[in-house]
């Protein structure tokens, strides 16, 4: 059972709270699933005030942070507002052991007070951008990002990139599938690279009509990732020249169209790897790979296993876990 520990605090924005806890709280083992066990760990037990006249209850004091597998820590309101030092420690404390740390939004600002991401790189809302990086000069702040890693520190920027970077770092630790499988259920995309842009900078009639041709060409492509596809054809489908077509892309997602290509690519490996039984290179010729060197060659790099270790890995996980219940472990 993955333990997820949230760090709370008064003052911490409810939308990010629903977003944690909606991504690891459920029980949704009937969609294959794997059970998380949520905590909301706080200095104390009592009541904590949130914005809008919310009150959470805290079901954990700061020591679970030392058993947990993933530690999440959502925004402030006003991340102006200091944390306390014993929270903070307790973070670097995870840290230290080689937990993963995640920060949605303003939550970066908690961290870089713990002095976490000092010479690290880090990334927040684009309006508060300036800010972390004026309060914080050590910490390399990055305003394009949707989110970022430095170290197993993860940050990200507002609103919805908090869904995102939840979604992310459940397929980084239980795969493709599972990561669709709560998307589905929330009803949101399955996958958005960290390197997607926040926002289109001053957006015009032009620009909407070129992220429409852009947005279809994307989900085209999507559609027929098992085809030969490269930036001319890609071009073509949007009625530009491959040089202009190359240049909105990486505009509009922070990335290039054959580093897109292969993220979606990897995905689609990882997802026949983990519900079907087809031979690595039936799953190379299907994710679109021109060969099966190629594709492991980009698989071992992405992922840090081979594709028959990745699919052993998850075939061991399925057999180990409960078939059912609570995902929620009662006590601890």
């Amino acid at each position: 059972m993955h333990r997820v520990a949230i760090v709370a605090q008064p003052g911490i924005r409810s939308f990010d709270l629903a977003v944690i806890t909606e991504v690891w709280g459920p029980d949704r083992s009937r969609s294959a699933v794997p059970p998380f066990e949520l905590r909301r760990c706080a200095l104390d037990r009592g009541p904590i005030a949130l914005p809008g006249g919310l009150t959470l209850a805290p079901d954990r004091d700061l020591d679970w942070l030392s058993v947990a597998d993933l530690v999440v820590v959502p925004a402030l309101a006003d991340p102006a507002d200091p944390t306390p030092e014993p929270v903070l420690a307790a973070l670097r404390a995870a840290h230290a052991r080689g937990v993963p740390v995640a920060a949605l939004c303003a939550g970066a600002f908690v961290l870089a007070e713990a002095g976490l991401l000092d010479g690290r790189r880090a990334v927040t809302h684009w309006w508060l951008a300036p800010q972390l990086a004026a309060r914080y000069p050590a910490v390399l702040v990055e305003e394009a990002p949707l989110y970022v890693e430095d170290d197993g520190l993860w940050t990200s920027a507002g609103v919805a990139s908090g869904i995102d970077l939840c979604l992310h770092l459940v397929r980084e630790a239980h795969g493709a599938e599972a990561a669709a499988a709560i998307a589905r259920s929330m009803v949101t995309g399955p996958f958005r690279t960290g390197n997607h842009a926040q926002y289109l900078d001053r957006p015009t009639p032009v620009a909407d009509r070129t992220a429409e041709a852009l947005a279809a060409v994307r989900e085209q492509a999507l559609r027929r990732l098992h085809e030969p596809l490269d930036v001319p054809t890609l071009a073509r489908w949007a009625g530009m020249s491959p040089r202009s077509f190359a240049r909105h892309f990486a505009a509009a997602t922070g990335t290039t169209p054959h580093r897109w290509l292969l993220g979606h690519r990897l995905d689609a490996a990882r997802r026949l790897l983990e519900r079907t039984d087809h031979p690595v290179p039936e799953v190379a010729r299907r994710a679109g790979f021109a060969s099966e060197v190629t594709f492991r060659q980009h698989f071992g790099a992405h992922v840090g296993m081979s594709p028959r270790a990745y699919r052993a890995a998850g075939a061991a996980a399925s057999a180990t876990a409960p078939a059912g219940g609570d995902s929620v472990r009662k006590g601890s």
